[in-house]
């Protein structure tokens, strides 16, 4: 069966690539950068539903992805979470938080106006991410 991105993570974000596990996510909302890490396996909700060897290889993603972040965009602080209440696919939030970022320093969760990237700013981001997520074990670029 072939993997099947939910609509509502296909509709609110870009496609950026794959790591061995998961497909990897550039949320379009103006804060961040917010990357979400989706493991490519059909009807999964939990972590705990992954076996043992892919829940090692999505802890080594998400902290390579965290890394990144964290590094790259000097993020004062990386949150990192799977919360699924409104998309029950198991999706992996890593967001870039700064001190000065509107939502600061609440969660992101009812915090922020909503406002999403230009067209042109998301293009420029997912190229520069891209780039960036090249230098990680595995990544295969999805454009």
């Amino acid at each position: 069966m072939n993997f099947m991105l939910h609509s509502r993570l296909a509709t609110d974000t870009t496609v950026l690539g794959d790591l061995p596990l998961c497909r990897v996510l550039l949320s379009k909302e103006a804060l961040g950068p917010w990357l979400i890490l989706v493991p490519r396996k059909n009807d999964l909700r939990e972590i705990h539903h992954l076996d043992q060897s892919e829940q090692y290889q999505l802890i080594n993603e998400s902290s390579a992805v965290a890394a990144l972040l964290e590094n790259d965009y000097k993020a004062d602080k990386i949150n990192v979470g799977a919360l699924g209440n409104l998309v029950p696919q198991l999706h992996v939030h890593h967001i870039a938080r700064f001190e000065n970022d509107v939502a600061w320093p609440g969660p992101v969760w009812g915090n922020t106006d909503g406002t999403l990237r230009s067209a042109e700013l998301q293009l420029a981001l997912a190229e520069e991410l891209r780039e960036e997520l090249s230098a990680l074990t595995g990544f295969v670029t999805i454009s």
